[in-house]
């Protein structure tokens, strides 16, 4: 079955479950009224169903090649990518100063899902570019934006982040590369970088690399780190790219998945670049663009999500064995199917809702707002992409044989989640910021969403008490494991990922509940399985949370090898 954008649900989720109307309502965002954001999604629809998602398979089966050093991209990619930059997608949500259509990143969210399900591989391109364009926009000399930003919101120019390199992954701060002043106010930059997705390609004017490096003199350690912006061409006066910059592709990477984004790694000899933000502040600029990264990763597990759902509530519905009927008839696969939709629907509320938080907080100035979406950030980006790992794992087990079987799509799906839970910090890494970074107010910004959490449950009490006591007594319960966390700040690390899955686990549950509250009987019907079937989790989460690093850690390394 091909993929279908689930434009109904995104407007549900929209209306009654994340609150775009107090987004709209500020003067900021006054222009996405409901006939405006309906005709954007719609279209954003029409682009995903019948232009990408055809794409999806050709990406995997003909990966991008190096060829003499240039990048080819897949059959089709090129054309795609020019409907979306055409269609102004890139710059959805930027300023319109610099062309951008200005509406909330909210909006943007949700464009994202229904793309990353019709085509993974493609979608990361523009989503690269939307974080550099973030980071532009708050860091760059006004000469860098007036020179950049127009580029990149139009799409003629695509953005990545270099900041990986062989011996510096997670810990950034081991980087090596060097930026050398050359006297004029530009810099050389020297150094290698792997893992860099989508560092080329054939169908843009240019690429603008954002890369980490290191001025003569700095200090070791991320305090140390400078961010710099470095083209491929070097732009004339005029904005046209002009000379090829000093960087080269020295290979692609042969990855599990994502066959159609290059993944390269990166030379840099000398290259041209130019300073963004303070020397040695590199990390306040490239958190920027790394945390609107960690919300579009997790949006791309949801959108892959969707669309391994999709494929397995379709073979399920079709498939006859057994003279029983289509399979779907089945209690077991039932189960399945209702798992793989009560978490999907879960994981997309609390992308949508960390997006909306932003949105409020570029609105307001209210810094409540800003430490929500910080709170958010790391539960969407690590239950999204959880969700769609497990999600695609589902569809294959569903599909029984045929799910091992290439030609279903199943495995694709599979294949190509499996990395966003490793991209821009990996899970693990999201569940530490959390109970580390996300905690330093002593729990003021968790509590105040714990509190939403609970007087949502005692209002729907009356008319849904079957669900809304389940949602009070887990969020009573993870605000009772939180303040045991700020308690023992020594055992926050053994316990972060048991912790951020049981955070996610209650904030699924108000969504839920807020659905079962203005939807129909199926809302109803999936909010109650949510509530008997994932709930329960909770406190074995939080137990495993609670539990200190003692049992952890006294399981040696001689243990583990013996």
């Amino acid at each position: 079955m091909p993929y279908r954008s689930p434009l109904s649900e995104l407007r549900f989720h929209l209306d009654h479950v994340a609150g775009l109307s107090q987004v709209a309502a500020t003067p900021r965002f006054a222009e996405a009224t409901p006939d405006t954001v309906g005709a954007v999604l719609s279209e954003a629809a029409r682009l995903c169903d019948e232009v990408l998602a055809p794409l999806n398979r050709s990406g995997d089966l003909h990966p991008a090649k190096l060829e003499n050093g240039v990048v080819r991209t897949s059959p089709g990619f090129a054309e795609g990518y020019r409907a979306i930059a055409e269609g102004g997608w890139v710059g959805l949500s930027a300023d319109s100063r610099w062309g951008g259509a200005g509406l909330p990143l909210t909006v943007a969210t949700a464009v994202n899902d229904m793309m990353s399900g019709a085509c993974l591989a493609l979608q990361l391109n523009p989503l690269l570019t939307q974080g550099q364009i973030e980071a532009l926009s708050r860091h760059g000399s006004p000469d860098l934006q007036t020179f950049y930003l127009p580029k990149l919101t139009s799409g003629d120019w695509s953005g990545i982040m270099a900041l990986t390199e062989p011996q510096a992954g997670s810990d950034v701060g081991a980087l090596t590369t060097r930026a050398e002043p050359d006297g004029n106010g530009a810099f050389r930059i020297t150094g290698e970088k792997i893992f860099i997705s989508w560092a080329d390609n054939d169908f843009t004017e240019n690429v603008s690399h954002a890369v980490l490096a290191r001025l003569p003199g700095a200090a070791p350690g991320t305090k140390g780190i400078s961010l710099f912006v470095v083209p491929k061409y070097l732009p004339n006066g005029d904005g046209t790219s002009g000379e090829a910059n000093a960087l080269r592709v020295l290979k692609l990477e042969h990855k599990m998945g994502l066959h159609g984004s290059p993944t390269a790694v990166l030379a840099y000899e000398g290259a041209k670049g130019w300073l963004v933000g303070p020397p040695h502040g590199g990390m306040a600029c490239m958190f920027t663009m790394m945390n609107n990264a960690r919300l579009g990763v997790g949006v791309q597990g949801i959108g892959i999500a969707e669309a391994a759902f999709q494929a397995a509530l379709d073979w399920a519905t079709t498939r006859r064995q057994g003279g029983a009927g289509a399979i779907v008839e089945h209690a077991d696969v039932r189960r399945m199917l209702a798992q793989m939709k009560a978490d999907l629907f879960a994981a997309r509320a609390i992308a949508l809702d960390c997006a909306v938080a932003l949105d409020m907080a570029q609105a307001t100035s209210d810094p409540a707002w800003a430490a929500r979406a910080a709170v958010l950030t790391p539960i969407a980006k690590a239950f999204g992409t959880d969700v769609g790992h497990e999600v695609a794992q589902a569809g294959i087990q569903l599909h029984g044989g045929m799910g091992f079987i290439e030609e279903t799509g199943a495995a694709q799906y599979a294949r190509d989640v499996r990395v966003t839970s490793i991209y821009e910090g990996t899970n693990g890494i999201q569940a530490l910021d959390l109970v580390g970074r996300k905690l330093s107010d002593g729990g003021e910004a968790v509590g105040r969403l714990l509190d939403e959490v609970e007087d949502a449950a005692a209002r729907a009490r009356a008319d849904l008490p079957d669900l809304a006591g389940p949602v009070w007594r887990a969020a009573e319960s993870l605000r009772e494991a939180t303040d045991w966390l700020l308690d023992h700040p020594a055992d926050r690390g053994a316990g972060a990922a048991p912790y951020l899955r049981a955070f996610a686990r209650v904030l699924g549950g108000r969504a839920h509940l807020r659905a079962a509250m203005a939807g129909d009987g199926a809302r109803r019907r999936l909010a109650a399985f949510y509530a008997r079937r994932c709930l329960p989790e909770v406190p074995g989460l939080l137990a495993q949370a609670r539990d200190g690093a003692e049992a952890v850690l006294a399981v040696t390394p001689a243990d583990l090898s013996s």
